[in-house]
């Protein structure tokens, strides 16, 4: 019986996929952010299963309840990227009084689910043996099906993602969090059903399932704080408003705090 979470940094723990990922070079600074940064993941005992782990991940999924939760020691390297992203958003939007504001909650988690999209664009094409698009582009093609689309519809979706993944991330980005934000304040379900066939059109809306929509906004609902929260709104206006939000989160986000991390060198910008 598991009675503690195990603390694990990221040098004790195999990343899975990693080589097909070492291109990106976002990705590369966001694993030597948590490297540097000492970030903790939590592992279960031996014999743990990977559900467990999921439902835990899932119920308490903020970045300020202290580090994914892992079945073995060992975690996919899009996971790097999520787990990177929450902690940075966690340090440009910390709870006030001691909750995190229902608008970061969503924000953060919209950052960190985009950015799975950005990176299905940046490696189709150039890691056809990776496991991570042998489980993505599977799911998001059933996702994509069970939403309507039909078969040439989810190859030309494929198609731009990969064409841009700068403009994939920044339209998933959007999607979500309008979304999780009409799910978040619909006081009922034909007002979320409402809300949500708003967004129908939108280039990457037969994607919407693919994410957990009904975990952020119980989470949102449970944990967070209401009051309006304008760091949020802001880093929400900016992202909208640049050319590529990839580019604003690593100028704003992961280089300051790359080069304010110990033994901080010159990183290849590169992506």
């Amino acid at each position: 019986m598991v009675t503690a979470l195990r603390p694990a940094r990221l040098p004790e723990l195999e990343i899975v996929d990693a080589e097909s990922f070492a291109h990106v070079g976002v990705w590369r600074d966001l694993r030597e952010l948590l490297d540097r940064g000492g970030y903790t993941f939590r592992l279960l005992g031996e014999g743990a299963s990977f559900d467990r782990a999921l439902a835990l991940n899932l119920t308490y999924w903020s970045a300020t309840e202290g580090g994914d939760v892992l079945a073995e020691p060992r975690l996919d390297a899009d996971v790097v990227a999520h787990v990177g992203w929450h902690h940075l958003a966690a340090r440009a939007m910390p709870p006030r009084d001691g909750r995190a504001s229902v608008e970061s909650l969503l924000v953060g988690e919209a950052i960190a689910s985009a950015f799975d999209v950005y990176l299905v664009g940046r490696l189709l094409g150039r890691a056809p043996g990776s496991t991570f698009l042998e489980t993505q582009v599977p799911l998001m093609t059933d996702t994509a099906a069970a939403a309507g689309a039909c078969d040439d519809e989810i190859e030309r979706m494929l198609a731009s993602i990969a064409d841009d993944p700068d403009a994939a991330f920044a339209s998933l980005y959007a999607l979500l969090v309008d979304a999780a934000t009409a799910m978040v304040s619909a006081p009922d379900a034909a007002t979320a059903a409402a809300a949500l066939a708003a967004l129908d059109a939108r280039p990457l809306a037969p994607l919407l399932h693919r994410f957990e929509l009904s975990s952020w906004a119980l989470y949102a609902r449970a944990y967070g704080d209401p009051a309006p929260d304008p760091r949020a709104r802001e880093l929400d206006a900016a992202l909208r408003a640049a050319p590529s939000p990839v580019d604003w989160l690593d100028d704003a986000w992961v280089q300051p705090a790359l080069a304010a991390a110990p033994a901080a060198k010159g990183r290849d910008r590169r992506r």
